[in-house]
């Protein structure tokens, strides 16, 4: 089995984009991932939307915390990341299918 990778996704008010963006890290084909969605306070339904997907996916984890900014969220899901790798995304952005096994598989064939 390949290495646990954690993506920490900060959300903040983005109910607009984060279907999109957390379905695209649902969907890797690597699929040995924690999925952490780090909501910053958000005054619009993207709490909703997050609980709804760690609901009907044990990868995601959901973390509410007081609005701190982009750093100190990404900071915050850094201190809870379980995995042997960690990348970020920004949740008005998606990936594509491959993104994380082309990054894992660079990783571990150049040491």
């Amino acid at each position: 089995m390949s290495d646990l990778i954690t993506v920490v996704v900060p959300v903040y008010n983005v109910e607009s984009y984060l279907e999109r963006c957390v379905t695209s890290i649902r969907n890797q084909s690597h699929t040995n991932l924690e999925i952490l969605l780090v909501n910053d306070g958000s005054t619009d339904n993207s709490g909703t939307i997050c609980q709804e997907y760690a609901q009907k996916d044990n990868r995601i984890v959901y973390i509410e915390k007081e609005n701190g900014g982009l750093s100190d969220t990404r900071n915050y899901g850094i201190g809870q990341a379980q995995g042997e790798y960690l990348t970020f995304v920004d949740s008005d952005d998606f990936l594509d299918k491959m993104h994380l096994n082309v990054l894992y598989t660079a990783l571990v064939s150049n040491n």
